[in-house]
């Protein structure tokens, strides 16, 4: 099955498209790549690039990629689609294809995602991505949607975004840690001086309260959140016929 994303964005279109198709602002807000660049190419030719993607410190997972056509119709909407594919032995995605939309109205524009890959590694890499990989690009592309969407409407930059959701994540580890732990508890208590023993008797339900709130309550407005996003295709979306005709390589 294919991974489907959409984010609601309250801009210009001009501007998203920019932001969303020039390879240097692309690559400062999706996860998903460290570096892309395109590669040089003859009047009439299709435009290649190539991606990088840092997995680990020293370790760089690189691809290549080839606009497969753009479209804007009469309504505004646009649509961009491409293939791409890695030959790098470590990578679990082996190619694939996939599509961007843009759908302006008065309020903004509705962008959106749909693609799918062939994994490699046989059985094993169908089982890795499966149950991890899938998931986990899934929400790296939603969690970048939603980071393209702070750029955008409250010009909150990428890499501003990012420093956010490493806070925001480090605060609430803490909260968890300590409340799980019990760490400083008596210390703490201390501080209400003659109240401290009558404290003493909740502390519990608030340490579960203050564990909740770390655990479920919704991110910050500015930073970043996978789950502001749409997962899941509306019955009104259908894939571009560009893609729907595009067959993955095997």
């Amino acid at each position: 099955m294919g991974l489907y994303i959409e984010a609601r964005i309250r801009a210009d279109l001009d501007d998203l498209w920019t932001r969303t198709q020039d390879p240097s602002q692309h690559q400062r807000w999706d996860l998903r790549f460290t570096r892309i660049h395109y590669l040089p190419r003859a009047e009439g030719e299709p435009q290649r690039f190539r991606y990088a993607t840092r997995v680990l410190p020293g370790l760089t997972v690189a691809g290549t990629g080839v606009s497969a056509g753009e479209r804007e119709r009469p309504d505004g909407t646009r649509t961009s689609a491409l293939r791409f594919s890695s030959p790098h032995p470590l990578s679990l995605l082996a190619e694939g294809s996939g599509y961007w939309r843009y759908i302006p109205d008065s309020g903004g524009v509705t962008f959106l995602t749909g693609y799918d890959y062939r994994p490699r590694w046989g059985r094993l890499g169908k089982v890795a991505d499966r149950l991890l990989f899938r998931p986990l690009i899934g929400w790296a592309t939603a969690w970048s949607f939603d980071r393209l969407r702070l750029w955008l409407e409250r010009g909150i930059t990428p890499e501003r975004a990012l420093r956010n959701w490493l806070a925001e994540l480090l605060v609430r580890a803490l909260v968890v840690t300590v409340g799980c732990a019990g760490l400083g508890q008596e210390e703490f208590l201390r501080l209400f001086g003659p109240l401290a023993a009558s404290l003493a008797y909740v502390w519990p339900l608030l340490l579960a309260v203050a564990i909740s709130l770390a655990l479920f309550v919704s991110p910050l407005p500015g930073t970043p959140a996978a789950r502001r996003c749409l997962r899941q295709p509306p019955a009104r979306v259908r894939a571009p016929r560009v893609l729907r005709t595009l067959e993955t390589p095997r």
